[in-house]
């Protein structure tokens, strides 16, 4: 969807804290799809090769495509499109007096024709390496010329596909809704009617093969779901984004031993009685709630996607996405939870983000649960119930991420949760959703806060996406708030009554810890070691994991302590009940660049501080 130029102008003032004049506007948005015409020209010619990829398994594969024009410009593109045969679909015209357009999908990805072809504009010939993932279609490869506002197709070329393109993949896992149980979701090309049924199970369905590392074996069922083209709620959702999302498909692992390895992979039983298999995975069952343990949570905020070809780039568009996800995976040993508090994919209504998003974390999240919370850019739509009116979402509203993606929400379509990991209570809020008091998710944000054992889980963190305590992003400081407005003033008195330790915010692209604070002062001066009794909750902007970043305000602000213009993401260690190590690392190269500990025994999270201790009697 192409805004007006003057509604930019003012957006770019207004969101200017988010980076979303770059990191939210999708890069595929800039094709005109449906302005393209057909200017075939005979002696041009497109030829990819391998044609048939992933012949080994793998669910992602490299592809040359060669190309010639014998009127080449810079302008001149190639777009990856699938299903190949994208010109085939009925399109409809966007207003009734127009004709229908010539093509009404929007590429996969793309990238210019010079991209690595110094001489393509004299010569007229070039090559480009790419890199596909198994989306359940076949591919094919278009050469553009017109750029992307008046693309004309010049030449198509053969169609290249992976061995089996329904194969399960992309697995993710994440805590269920009670401490031993972990939930695997994936992504098919089978829906339920394709397989066979197990007879115990009276009914077809997919399945997970697994178990303890080295023990017996279990099946467990899974239930699957999809959705369409009418569940989304505007274009380019609607319209030039749609792409088939495949089948979604959640399986619950139950009675899990604490800290116990496991194995697992995915099962499909197909009509004519074979199994396809995923390969095989590993993971570790969450602790007991309480557990003195080794504990390692990562978190961050706004990370987006990348090409690690170097495709859909333009304007720095989430540069450090693929940094981050690097380091995350360099460290893996040493990680046992994930942390996505907002902005995901930044697919903003081109559906088969989605699906590049979930390959580029499935060495993450195939092994340690990774739980997400939901942002402007998967939720934002007028007139569906977000609190905020924008476009963010490009016309997603919220399925595709509740689709793809398990929490464990009581409403998966509220994503507001608790989740317990050992020694930790995590509570994440959902700021596109009113969260103040009087409201459903004030009342959810208590009862986590509040029902908490600190004897067991001393950790408590509120994480939410957008700044609800304090961030000096410029933006803010221009509103005079320092903070999303109504943001603490309905949540900051729960706070510190609970005594929250942190609270982590993204949609600020960048870093920033404050010091212990309440009501805009700091109770206690910053430090990178904090020991006694809890003063007051300190606050994380950690939106930097990806995409283009957000300057800071010039001014001093008297609580904030440490500011970073860069991408990166937090690492919280629990080493036992009393000692909590936190790490800000730069997605650059995974080195420390702020820290602080906290050292603090059960009396010590008792007694008293501002505003957190009930009314005492006089009587003996």
């Amino acid at each position: 969807m192409r805004l007006p130029v003057a509604l930019w102008v003012v957006l770019a003032h207004v969101l200017a804290c988010a980076g979303v004049l770059h990191a939210g506007e999708q890069p595929l948005s800039r094709i005109a799809i449906r302005r393209a015409t057909a200017a075939v020209v005979d002696s041009a010619s497109v030829v990819a090769r391998p044609t048939v990829l992933g012949l080994k398994g793998q669910s992602s594969d490299w592809v040359v495509v060669e190309f010639s024009h014998p009127n080449p410009s810079n302008n001149d593109w190639i777009g990856v499109f699938s299903p190949s045969g994208f010109s085939s679909e009925i399109c409809q015209p966007e207003n009734w007096e127009d004709l229908p357009p010539f093509l009404c999908t929007a590429p996969i990805k793309f990238q210019y024709a010079n991209f690595s072809n110094d001489a393509y504009n004299k010569s007229g010939k070039g090559s480009l390496r790419l890199q596909l993932i198994n989306q359940r279609a076949d591919f094919a490869f278009a050469l553009f010329s017109g750029g992307l506002s008046a693309p004309k197709l010049i030449a198509v070329s053969n169609k290249v596909t992976f061995e089996n393109p329904k194969a399960p993949v992309y697995p993710r896992l994440a805590q269920g809704k009670s401490w031993n149980e972990m939930t695997v979701t994936w992504t098919s090309g089978y829906s339920i009617k394709e397989a066979l049924p197990f007879v115990e199970w009276g009914q077809a369905v997919p399945f997970v093969e697994w178990g303890e590392k080295g023990g017996r074996r279990f099946l467990a069922p899974a239930g699957t779901l999809t959705f369409d083209k009418n569940s989304m709620c505007g274009a380019p959702a609607r319209t030039v984004g749609w792409r088939h999302p495949g089948y979604i498909h959640t399986s619950y692992l139950k009675d899990l031993w604490p800290d116990s390895p496991y194995t697992y992979r995915l099962g499909h039983r197909l009509m004519n009685g074979t199994r396809v298999w995923s390969k095989s995975y590993s993971f570790k069952a969450s602790p007991y709630p309480g557990q003195d343990s080794l504990q390692r949570v990562v978190i961050f905020g706004d990370m987006g996607k990348a090409e690690a070809d170097g495709s859909n780039e333009y304007n720095n568009f989430q540069p450090g996405s693929l940094n981050t996800t690097y380091q995350i995976i360099r460290d893996l040993e040493n990680i046992d939870m994930v942390v996505h508090i907002g902005d995901i994919c930044y697919a903003n209504g081109y559906l088969s983000q989605w699906d590049q998003f979930t390959a580029q974390v499935e060495p993450i999240a195939s092994t340690v649960p990774y739980m997400i919370g939901s942002g402007n850019h998967e939720r934002d739509w007028p007139g569906t119930g977000s609190f905020y009116g924008n476009l963010d979402s490009g016309g997603e509203c919220g399925v595709p991420a509740q689709t793809m993606f398990y929490t464990p929400a009581e409403n998966r379509a509220k994503f507001w949760y608790a989740t317990d990991y050992g020694m930790f209570r995590f509570c994440i809020a959902h700021t596109e959703e009113d969260w103040r008091p009087g409201t459903e998710q004030y009342k959810f944000i208590e009862q986590c806060l509040s029902s908490v054992d600190r004897q067991k889980q001393p950790w408590l963190i509120f994480l939410a996406h957008r700044v609800l305590g304090y961030s000096s992003c410029a933006y803010y400081e221009s509103e005079g708030t320092f903070e999303e407005p109504m943001g603490r003033e309905a949540l900051q008195e729960l706070w510190q009554k609970y005594k929250v330790d942190l609270a982590f915010y993204g949609h600020v692209h960048s870093y920033e810890r404050t010091c212990p604070v309440y009501q805009s002062q700091c109770v206690v001066n910053a430090s990178n070691h904090y020991s006694g009794p809890f003063q007051a909750t300190t606050h994380v902007v950690v939106g930097g994991a990806g995409a283009s970043l957000s300057e800071f305000t010039t001014s001093k602000i008297q609580w904030s302590h440490f500011t970073d213009f860069d991408h990166g993401f937090v690492k919280l260690t629990a080493f036992n009940h009393s000692s909590l190590l936190f790490e800000y690392k730069k997605s650059r190269d995974g080195n420390v660049y702020d820290h602080f500990t906290i050292s603090r025994d059960y009396r010590d999270i008792l007694a008293c501080s501002i505003d957190n201790c009930p009314r005492t009697t006089l009587a003996s």
